[in-house]
């Protein structure tokens, strides 16, 4: 997964990407933190919002994290920098489910903390573009509408 992640477009060979494996009780480790981090922002924050913030890495075995690391360059914007921390997310959520396994990518408030960012280790200005929860397909799977591609495709 993380070798098709990193086969995402990568303008100047910057690699502008981290990725951060969580297993194990390092899925504890980031519930404290997703909790430290939700305290920190809303101090009055309920015991049990925190405690359903501290269970959500547990959800799955694995959790990928994947950054964009943000480095000045004349030719690479910023934005595409995130655009290709995005691709190697993609790659590896395609990978993922071409491997048998089920894959979400999770994002919200807890991808712009500045403690969540701090706490994994990444520099202040990387940015968090998922969590990547990986397992095991287990129960009911969520049904998908069917796309139309006239719905979304202006033909020039």
């Amino acid at each position: 997964m993380i070798k098709a992640g990193l086969r995402a477009p990568d303008h100047a060979q910057l690699r502008p990407w981290r990725i951060v494996v969580i297993e194990g009780e390092g899925r504890d480790r980031l519930g404290a933190l997703f909790a430290q981090a939700k305290l920190t922002a809303n101090p009055d924050e309920s015991t049990e919002a925190l405690n359903k913030l501290r269970g959500k890495p547990l959800r799955a075995p694995m959790i990928i994290v994947v950054a964009a690391k943000i480095v000045e360059h004349p030719k690479v914007p910023e934005m595409e920098q995130i655009l290709s921390a995005g691709a190697v997310a993609q790659n590896m959520l395609v990978a993922a489910h071409a491997l048998g396994y089920g894959a979400m990518w999770r994002t919200g408030e807890m991808t712009v903390s500045q403690v969540v960012r701090e706490g994994l280790g990444l520099h202040e200005t990387d940015q968090i573009v998922g969590f990547l929860y990986v397992g095991e397909i287990e129960g009911r799977q969520k049904s998908l509408p069917d796309m139309t591609p006239e719905d979304f495709v202006i033909r020039w």
